[in-house]
């Protein structure tokens, strides 16, 4: 059975129980975001929309006892990096043939407001079995109702942004955390990179190097690893104006963003403990 193609649908930031925090802080950041959808798993969340993926903020309600209380065991933070599936069955079926340890499908929905009336957007999701990503949470989603979720309207943000082009991964063996995407996706889909490896997701990587390599990177802008080893330090966002970009952090009066040619960087401590870096 065929491997199922890398392509990027999204990425989630984990708020844990302070989506009003969150929400403040990346619509400071430049972002549109969604209303706040509820989750039949218990979860909360908004979206900021781009060409053909997006950024999730998670979290779940304070004072739940209920739901999804997983997402209270993370740190805040970048800690989902989501691929697409057209066919969940199929994706299944051949990620489980490769020997991917991933668990059997997940089908939940969510109430979206659409022209005036609610509507359910549908999901079904293949997670990894626990334990097997040490930094966060990697899984396919199979959007049902696509045209709930990728509309015009929501797709124009304040910064520019168009696309997530990269997620920074560290890990202290780069080559071990890059196997499982060779199995997923082939051998083919991981090349070396400086300090690390580098996976082609689509129209996007995701780089795994070593925390040496990230903060000779980035410096004091990287995360707090909080005690991780490996962690998901950091998104990478093509905007169509870096110019725009920086009006929209200045506006919503982000420091400590470091500007040089052709990129602008937020640090961590300023986006809910993950680094953002626009390019154009």
């Amino acid at each position: 059975m065929t491997l199922p193609v890398a392509t990027l649908d999204h990425v989630v930031i984990n708020a844990r129980d302070d989506m009003d925090r969150a929400a403040d802080i990346y619509r400071r950041l430049g972002f549109t975001l969604t209303e706040r959808g509820y989750h039949s798993l218990g979860s909360m969340n908004h979206l900021a929309m781009f060409g053909t993926d997006y950024l999730e903020l998670i979290a779940i309600p304070k004072g739940a006892t209920s739901g999804r209380l997983d997402l209270l065991n993370y740190p805040l933070g970048l800690n989902g990096l989501v691929f697409g599936s057209e066919d969940s069955a199929i994706t299944y079926g051949a990620l489980a043939n490769a020997g991917v340890p991933v668990e059997p499908p997940i089908e939940f929905t969510r109430p979206v407001k659409v022209d005036g009336k609610e509507r359910d957007a549908r999901f079904r999701t293949i997670r990894m079995k626990a334990g097997v990503v040490p930094y966060g949470r990697v899984y396919y989603i199979h959007h049902f109702t696509r045209d709930l979720v990728w509309r015009d309207e929501w797709r124009h943000h304040a910064n520019g942004v168009v696309a997530v082009t990269r997620a920074l991964i560290v890990e202290p063996d780069p080559a071990a955390g890059a196997k499982l995407y060779a199995d997923m996706f082939g051998p083919e889909s991981v090349r070396d990179i400086k300090g690390g490896k580098s996976v082609v997701i689509g129209n996007s990587r995701f780089d795994i190097v070593t925390e040496a390599e990230l903060r000779a990177q980035f410096g004091e802008a990287a995360p707090d690893p909080e005690g991780r080893k490996a962690y998901m330090a950091g998104l990478t966002f093509r905007t169509v104006s870096l110019q725009k970009a920086m009006g929209a952090l200045k506006e919503g009066k982000i420091g400590g963003v470091a500007q040089s040619a052709g990129r602008a960087v937020v640090p961590a401590q300023q986006a809910l403990n993950a680094m953002l870096e626009f390019i154009e």
